[in-house]
């Protein structure tokens, strides 16, 4: 079997687990398949039909576009610094977009439900959190980036926690943004973010070969002509954009700028022109199924005494999951 005849097998039976994830997203909110049928008719009449068109199906496209662009940072990451462990929440980057998100809201720079006011407060703080940590490991290469990346994580998160105890009854409304969450976004939230989401993501596929060249080594790249720092940075740019955009959407989901990318060069053989629209497919497939299942766990919940207390955010599932694909990756790692 020929490499495209395989990338196009690949990438249908991607687009097939995608549709049936959405539309296992969509039905896990209880509502029957006629109200489905209304919205797909036209206008939307009814009570049901109105609910699922202005929150359930953003909440779906916010899982996708999401789960896309941490797919793809995680790609861009780890492609750059040659580290399988590189990852928006483990460079900096994930803590950072937070922080000015939380800074923004609390200092009054943007209202909180402004998401051109989140996404450039996410983009500053990224962008801050991810070159505080390549500053810290300027001088010991970019494979050093992670250790680094914890260690400005940390400090990050203290931050958070000081403007948290600053003003202690914002706590509730931070921890969406704290725990990551794709709950409560409206089709006013998506008009912006989708574009810039996916236009990044077009900008990065246009620019793969880089990547390629960099994964030889530095001194491969240089020798074919390229700047390596000048191209790292331009990735890193990309990767900082991306996932910016998905934390002004979600926040702080963990993990999938993490294992997505190891599914997404398992499913293209590593190759970088097929292996971000891989990611961005694998991280909107992994995302909306976490979705659907804190979903289901909200519902069964529900019943209990916790009732309309108690929902579970797609943040903690993604988290959960990610722990344990971490724990496998590390005893593999152990026993190879």
């Amino acid at each position: 079997m020929s490499a495209s005849t395989r990338n196009l097998l690949v990438t249908l039976a991607a687009l097939a687990t995608l549709a049936v994830v959405a539309g296992t997203h969509v039905l896990v909110t209880g509502l029957p398949f006629h109200v489905l049928a209304g919205v797909l008719d036209g206008v939307p009449e009814g009570l049901s039909e109105h609910v699922l068109w202005e929150l359930g199906l953003p909440r779906l496209l916010t899982a996708m576009l999401t789960g896309a662009g941490l797919g793809v940072a995680g790609f861009l990451l780890q492609s750059a610094l040659r580290n399988p462990l590189a990852a928006p929440e483990f460079t900096g980057v994930n803590p950072g977009a937070v922080l000015g998100i939380l800074g923004g809201t609390t200092l009054g720079l943007f209202p909180a439900d402004s998401v051109g006011g989140a996404l450039v407060a996410a983009l500053t703080g990224g962008a801050l959190g991810g070159g505080l940590s390549w500053a810290l490991a300027s001088r010991r290469g970019p494979g050093q980036v992670i250790v680094a990346g914890l260690l400005g994580s940390a400090v990050l998160a203290g931050l958070t926690t000081m403007l948290l105890a600053y003003q202690p009854s914002r706590f509730g409304n931070a921890m969406r943004w704290l725990v990551g969450s794709v709950e409560g976004r409206v089709w006013d939230h998506l008009t912006f973010a989708t574009w810039w989401i996916l236009a990044w993501i077009a900008l990065v596929w246009l620019g793969s070969a880089v990547l390629g060249v960099l994964a030889g080594g530095d001194e491969h790249a240089a020798a074919l002509g390229l700047v390596p720092n000048l191209a790292r940075a331009l990735a890193l740019a990309g990767a900082i954009a991306l996932a910016a955009g998905a934390a002004s959407l979600a926040g702080a989901v963990a993990f999938i700028g993490l294992v997505v990318p190891h599914i997404a060069r398992r499913a293209v053989r590593g190759e970088p022109r097929t292996g971000i629209p891989a990611a961005a497919l694998a991280g909107a497939i992994v995302l909306t199924g976490a979705d659907a299942l804190a979903q289901l766990l909200t519902g069964l919940l529900s019943g209990g005494a916790f009732a309309h207390r108690l929902g579970v955010p797609t943040g903690v599932v993604t988290a959960l999951a990610g722990a344990a694909v971490l724990v496998a990756m590390a005893r593999k790692e152990r026993d190879a």
